[in-house]
């Protein structure tokens, strides 16, 4: 019998390499590829001719064919310029989901296919079932909850899905650096990346005056009565339920409770006033069924920290969908994931437009 043939998207960090031992060890025929994402005349690049070295010297520990992939016009479109176009529209936006959902499962799936394989293998933590009542696959969080990357995944498609293992899923990551140093990888001990890998130093604001080449102007702080009480430098570096940096003197802590960005105008006023119940969200990608016809009864989580809360969701007639929690969240932001749970299952994924 013909072996199966994987294809394994390698970073150069520790969990990937063993993402790549364990697929071999489970009697793939298994190549190692990267994908080179950033301009390095306009982007930070994280992904750096080290980061592919380290990779290449895992794959080639391993036996492995090793390829690079250019994906930088396909980086830039979907997940560069998208930051940035969420960001001008007032939202705040999560590049990870955008990067898993186009370049990781689209454009890297598509190489892998492109090379026979019959799947693309990633170092995520997070577990990939089948449905056998239904024939769909669904997507759950990993064993050790600590790293689950579940919410980064829940926009991935059933055809995605049915391409690609997570053979990190079932375990914690103290197992996985262990059984990176049994195997002498150089990648062992290597920390793992904390920050969105095109902006390394975290200062989004600088880096899109540069990309973009222009400045946003400073503006009026409202209050929530719509009196001017303070000027910004520019509405889009700021984020809702934000204290510090406003260089308001109000008396009271103040949060930034809103942005116009037509009016080039930020918000602000108490805590209590950054609480809502309701989201309405766009986009969705539903896993355990097609699409959602009913209400049911879930946990959201509306950002990557955020732990899930109760929850109902709603179908609207225009194919988003209403989430309505038990309880008010706090800053609950246009522009982020908001991911719905069942127990460990995830139930879907959208885009928030609106919360009130």
């Amino acid at each position: 019998m013909k072996p199966k043939k994987a294809m394994i998207a390698m970073s150069g960090g520790v969990d990937s390499s063993v993402a790549a031992y364990l697929t071999q060890k489970a009697d793939f025929l298994c190549v190692g590829a990267t994908a080179q994402m950033c301009d390095k005349a306009i982007l930070a690049d994280r992904f750096s001719n080290a980061n592919i070295q380290d990779a290449q010297a895992v794959a080639q520990r391993l036996g492995m064919d090793f390829h690079v992939f250019d994906a930088t016009e396909p980086f830039k479109k979907e997940v560069v310029e998208d930051f940035i176009s969420c960001y001008e529209q007032g939202g705040t936006p999560n590049p990870c989901v955008k990067c898993n959902r186009h370049i990781k499962f689209s454009y890297l799936l598509s190489k892998a296919l492109e090379l026979g394989c019959d799947y693309i293998v990633t170092g995520h933590y997070a577990q990939i079932k089948r449905d056998e009542s239904t024939g769909r696959y669904v997507l759950y969080k990993a064993v050790d909850e600590a790293k689950d990357q579940s919410y980064f995944l829940a926009c991935l498609n059933q055809h995605q899905l049915s391409h690609t293992l997570f053979p990190l899923g079932a375990y914690t990551k103290a197992q996985i650096r262990e059984i990176a140093e049994a195997q002498g990888f150089l990648t062992a001990k290597k920390k793992d990346s904390q920050d969105i890998c095109f902006i390394p130093d975290g200062d989004y604001m600088a880096f899109i005056r540069r990309y973009m080449g222009k400045s946003y102007p400073a503006g009026d702080f409202l209050d929530l009565q719509g009196n001017v009480v303070g000027k910004h430098t520019g509405a889009l570096g700021y984020t809702l339920g934000q204290r510090k940096g406003l260089a308001l003197a109000m008396g009271t802590p103040v949060y930034v409770c809103g942005k116009d960005m037509d009016r080039n105008t930020v918000t602000v006023g108490p805590e209590e006033a950054l609480f809502t119940d309701t989201l309405i969200a766009t986009d969705w990608n539903w896993l355990p069924f097609p699409a959602l016809t009913e209400p049911i009864r879930v946990t959201a989580k509306a950002r990557s920290r955020h732990i899930p809360q109760p929850a109902t969701v709603y179908p609207e007639s225009d194919g988003n969908a209403r989430v309505v929690f038990d309880t008010p969240q706090r800053a609950v932001t246009p522009g982020q994931t908001v991911v719905l749970y069942q127990g460990d299952m995830v139930v879907g994924g959208g885009t928030i437009v609106n919360a009130y």
